[in-house]
């Protein structure tokens, strides 16, 4: 009963917030707060009780307040970067977060007049005389994303017991101590924690859908209009570039979807990692086949994670990729005497598509 009234809380914002025509005050946080409280607590939901007709109402009838919502979003992510994202509270702020811009972003991105809005910059920052020229709220948004895929305790497991109280600062953070996974590059095993792979996958899957504004533009030229999204992500200004790359093809190539064998173990347990393998095959298709410096007499790619993948050499590397494609790539032919006692993978396609951008 009580899920329902949080939903039914969650809904009654909703409504309140695409009926107004007026300028909601960004300042007033007991009615922003509503969107990324503990009311919802999956993905599901955020799509069910946010429609997309009343999305395209709101951008219509009173963009400010949409506007508003966007910002709010995204100034809760970077807040929670600030204080190292060390409470349950905050990690599911975040989560909240996450899911109503992934919710949102692609009504946003349909509207060629909305297409410079996340190339501006937040209000609250044009105001500091003393910084330098105000980031983007793209930017604000990507890097606050990259920052918690490597959040002890949220998306990784921490390697000091530091506590809430004295957590690692997140924008200070070695990234390339918390890879997710063993393999190239990176010999460690790190503990796998279900919660953990959750949250990367509803990360990766706001990077997806920040990738996707090419999608509602008309077709254009690479090299004169390239997806801002993926250039920065990809770029040096990222400083979790290298971990990210090698964290996201790691996972996809150590992921083994049948494990000890045994029969009908899919059935019994649900697996957390094939959403985040999923997904994160998507995030490289996508970034590797966004090369810039096609026709340029560049030495070196100016998107680094096609540079990264260039430089894979040691024999133990390449073995390691070569085995977790073998592995994924025969899943379907894998027969047993048992009907459907094997667990089989449903990213085939996406499997291919990679293994043609690295041949």
């Amino acid at each position: 009963m009580g899920n329902a009234d949080t939903k039914l809380n969650f809904r009654k914002a909703v409504v309140q917030l695409t009926s107004k025509t007026q300028p909601i005050d960004a300042s007033n946080d007991s009615f922003w707060d509503q969107f990324w409280s503990e009311n919802v607590t999956n993905v599901q939901d955020v799509f069910t009780l946010v429609p997309a007709a009343e999305i395209r109402a709101l951008r219509e009838e009173a963009p400010s307040n949409l506007a508003t919502l966007c910002y709010k979003a995204v100034e809760k992510l970077v807040k929670a970067v600030d204080s190292s994202c060390r409470t349950q509270h905050e990690q599911q702020t975040v989560l909240n977060c996450v899911r109503l811009l992934t919710r949102v972003l692609p009504y946003i991105f349909e509207d060629p007049e909305w297409r410079g809005f996340f190339w501006s910059s937040l209000p609250d920052q044009s105001q500091s005389e003393d910084k330098e020229e105000s980031l983007p709220l793209a930017h604000s948004l990507l890097n606050a994303i990259c920052d918690l895929l490597f959040c002890p305790d949220f998306t990784v497991a921490a390697n000091k017991k530091s506590g809430p109280d004295k957590a690692e600062d997140l924008q200070a953070i070695d990234s390339c101590e918390y890879i997710w996974e063993s393999g190239v590059g990176f010999a460690n095993s790190p503990p796998h924690y279900p919660a953990h792979d959750t949250a990367r996958t509803e990360l990766l899957k706001l990077l997806l859908t920040c990738f996707s504004e090419t999608m509602y533009q008309p077709p254009v030229d690479l090299h004169t209009a390239p997806n801002k999204w993926i250039q920065y992500l990809t770029s040096a200004e990222n400083r979790h570039a290298l971990p990210m790359f090698t964290s996201l093809l790691n996972t996809v190539c150590a992921y083994d979807p049948v494990g000890l064998g045994v029969p009908y173990n899919h059935l019994l347990f649900s697996d957390s990692t094939e959403p985040l393998v999923d997904a994160a095959l998507q995030i490289l298709i996508v970034t590797l086949d966004h090369d810039t410096s096609l026709g340029e007499e560049s030495a070196t790619p100016d998107n680094l994670f096609i540079n990264y993948l260039s430089r894979v050499h040691r024999d133990e590397d390449f073995s390691f990729v070569l085995r977790g494609f073998t592995r994924l790539l025969n899943n379907p032919l894998v027969q047993t005497y048992l009907p459907n006692s094997t667990k089989k993978v449903q990213f085939h396609q996406e499997l291919l598509v990679f293994f043609l951008e690295n041949v």
